[in-house]
């Protein structure tokens, strides 16, 4: 045998290398099917609870226990953690996975442990607030987790840059009975807000019980059940019109409430997909001076052919009436429309019956648009803060007036409230959203049809956080 070592030929280089290569790629990881795992949850652990009660927990993770393999495991331990969160008891969540251990353990048992780091039990916040264009300073403070069942009190006072303000005080009270999702929330309020398109100043003092509940596990199908008692001070400007000052004084409304919602769009602000669905009806008159039956529709629905354009078709009805003679009905509690984040290219209240400048509002409403968004060109900042902003087209349009659909009238007279002094649109500008939540549009428009007595804006700058 000699000890002198061979040097390859070139042929023999190749094959090494092709059979190196050929080796890599059997080498290589193959994914694993986390489904075909054989797997279960022997016990499951809290680790942080100090005031939290250990029933409204159990409650919670129960479903860990029904994991049959390990992707299940990974899925539900996940969907727990959100429900966890959503008590609005801890501050931080941690999800651990490990194998079982003890004498009570299975081959093929888990132990899942969950740490958490409880909410203080008083805490206080200075944040800004978004409403339908207007913005407001909040201070607030809280006490969550009350009596350890995810029960809290909440104080906040807010000042608008429209100089209205609110103080608010709320308990809320959720249960966890069944798997659907209930709260009940009580609040009393100091509300004083003015506006200056219609000429008047409005003072609120009520209280709201409100009773949310879910009718599917997937959160889509929502439901609220609301009573409102509230006394409101309506006091005129001085430049007001007699029709506005006849209805001014403190009166009492009494009323309920059920908003019904169905929401399955991908997300609130900018959806791609999906579709909303909003019912709410309003019957005022279980006591005090102030009676009517007020039923109010959205309907909002989302198309992508492609990723960089989403067409968006919106539309929005009500009706108000009267009960009795003896009850009436007073203008803060009719329909307006106009503004940038309603029927855009008309100043806020700047469509519908008007009084010497002055919007009065109507008993009667509907509104429709149809938008398209795109990302902007040449998409700077994608996948950062380019995904904050929309380039954004429309064409809009509603009337609202004092009309009567009358049951005995033909199709034709009710058809014509409906149509008649129709006001329309259209328009483009650059749309941004504020997380999640809120949406500026900066937009130029261009007026299709309108009254003499419209008062429309070419340029608008909205801020919002319910649009058409």
């Amino acid at each position: 045998m000699s000890n002198e070592s061979e040097i390859p030929k070139d042929d023999d280089t190749s094959f090494g290398k092709q059979a190196f290569s050929e080796n890599q790629q059997t080498n290589k990881v193959k994914p694993v099917d986390l489904k075909n795992i054989k797997a279960r949850v022997d016990k499951v652990h809290i680790d942080g609870l100090n005031r939290t009660k250990d029933d409204v927990v159990q409650a919670q993770v129960k479903e860990l226990f029904n994991a049959k393999d390990f992707q299940d495991i990974i899925v539900n331990a996940h969907a727990v953690r959100g429900k966890l969160e959503s008590l609005g008891c801890f501050k931080t969540i941690g999800v651990y996975i490990d194998t079982s251990q003890g004498l009570d353990s299975t081959p093929e048992g888990v132990e899942v442990t969950f740490k958490v780091h409880e909410l203080k039990r008083i805490m206080g916040s200075i944040n800004t607030m978004v409403g339908n264009n207007e913005a407001s300073l909040l201070v607030g403070a809280k006490s969550p987790n009350l009596f350890g069942r995810g029960e809290r009190l909440q104080v906040d006072y807010s000042y608008g840059h429209k100089n209205s303000s609110n103080i608010n005080i709320s308990a809320m009270k959720p249960f966890y009975t069944g798997r659907l999702s209930k709260v009940l929330t009580a609040s009393v309020y100091n509300t004083s807000t003015e506006f200056p398109w219609s000429g008047y100043r409005e003072n609120d003092k009520g209280f709201l019980l409100d009773f949310a509940f879910d009718s599917n596990e997937s959160g889509t199908f929502k439901h609220n059940l609301q009573y409102e008692g509230i006394v409101r001070d309506l006091s005129a400007t001085k430049q007001a019109t007699f029709k506005v000052r006849e209805q001014c004084g403190p009166t009492l409304k009494s009323s309920l409430r059920h908003i019904c919602t169905v929401d399955k769009r991908d997300e609130k602000i900018f959806p791609s997909y999906g579709t909303l669905v909003q019912c709410t009806t309003e019957v005022a008159g279980l006591g005090g001076n102030i009676g009517f039956v007020k039923n109010e529709l959205a309907f909002q629905t989302n198309y992508s052919p492609v990723d960089s354009l989403t067409f968006q078709l919106a539309a929005q009805t009500g009706f108000l009436r009267g009960i009795n003679n003896d009850m009436h009905i007073t203008i803060a509690d009719n329909f307006f429309l106009g503004g940038p984040m309603n029927v855009r290219g008309f100043e806020i209240r700047g469509c519908g019956p008007r009084e010497e400048g002055f919007s009065l509002g109507g008993n009667t409403y509907w509104a429709a648009a149809l938008h398209f968004y795109s990302p902007l060109p040449f998409r700077p900042g994608k996948n950062t803060f380019g995904n904050l902003f929309r380039l954004h087209g429309f064409v809009n349009g509603g009337n609202v007036n004092n009309a009567t659909i009358k049951l005995g009238g033909t199709y034709e007279e009710n058809l014509k409230i409906l149509t008649e002094n129709v006001r329309c649109t259209a328009g483009c500008g650059v749309a941004m959203k504020i997380g999640n939540i809120a949406r500026i549009e900066l937009n130029f428009c261009v007026p299709l049809k309108l009254l003499r007595t419209d008062v429309f804006q070419q340029v608008q700058l909205g801020l919002g956080v319910q649009y058409l």
